[in-house]
């Protein structure tokens, strides 16, 4: 892989010399409010120069490890399967490096095509997922390709109480029944996040971490497409990632950030930080 031109903070490591390899994935296509998050990636990178390469949070500097940024791919904006094997063929020559895999969104449903690539590898993965809304729809005004739907694809891989959802308080009555039969949510907090991690520790248990920053309160998060009142705080939030960061994570993803809809770029700021914290705390 070549480096991107523009690169985040601090991740300019040779791919061969790099452990964690990011990459962009600029789609919005099924967006169903508010376009603009297939901008999130670029915007990143570039205001990522706003930020310090330390984190005071975790006494740690990426310029002490080794991250290549391979750039956005070029996905094909008018079809949504075409844009996933996009992002399932890049996931997969990641993986077979022995790389660690971070996708930077984009709309939720990119997610769907790195987790394609990984339950490849771990069959038995397990996700912990972090958003507002539930994503758990079998389809979306007839499309099954949804980022309403991404979860719902993501359980038809990986089978029966392997998705543990954090933060969940938007979704259709029908969402959370069905959550209640095979997925493990937790609504509107980390409620039982330090269990999970406790037991996925000890077990050594594969895991894919998805984290939509509309998670976030839309006080601290406004520039997302979708926000819903009542999330959290940017300080629980890399607390928590900090968190699953002990267990087996083999790929992650951010994704949801719209920079334009927040003209402040106090959004991308935050996501900046996100990333910077997400980094660091994968570095073990």
């Amino acid at each position: 892989m070549k480096p991107n031109i523009e690169n985040f903070i601090g991740c300019d490591a040779p791919y061969e010399k790099s452990k964690i390899v990011l990459f962009g994935a600029p789609f919005d296509s099924t967006t169903s409010y508010r376009p603009g998050a297939r901008f999130g990636p670029s915007a990143i990178r570039h205001e990522s120069f706003g930020i310090e390469t330390y984190s005071p949070y975790l006494d740690k500097d990426l310029t002490d490890i080794a991250v290549f940024d391979s750039g956005d791919l070029e996905l094909c904006i008018g079809d949504a399967s075409i844009a996933l094997d996009c992002i399932e063929t890049h996931t997969q020559k990641i993986l077979d490096d022995n790389k660690f895999p971070f996708l930077i969104g984009g709309e939720h449903l990119v997610t769907l095509g790195a987790v394609r690539a990984v339950v490849k590898k771990y069959p038995n993965v397990n996700i912990i997922h972090f958003d507002a809304h539930a994503d758990l729809r079998d389809d979306y005004l007839g499309a099954r390709l949804s980022h309403a739907c991404v979860m719902r694809r993501c359980y038809d891989l990986v089978g029966e109480g392997k998705i543990h959802q954090f933060c969940i308080r938007s979704g259709e009555k029908e969402e959370f029944l069905f959550a209640e039969k095979h997925t493990n949510m937790h609504k509107f907090d980390f409620n039982g996040l330090d269990e999970l991690v406790c037991k996925l520790s000890e077990n050594k248990t594969p895991v894919y971490f998805s984290v939509d920053l509309d998670c976030l309160d839309p006080s601290v998060f406004p520039g997302t497409g979708t926000p819903e009142a009542g999330g959290i705080t940017f300080i629980q939030l890399i607390d928590s990632i900090t968190k699953v960061c002990r267990t087996n994570i083999v790929g992650a993803d951010i994704n949801e950030l719209a920079p334009m809809l927040d003209i402040s770029g106090v959004s991308t700021a935050v996501a900046c930080k996100i990333l910077r914290e997400f980094i660091l705390s994968l570095n073990k």
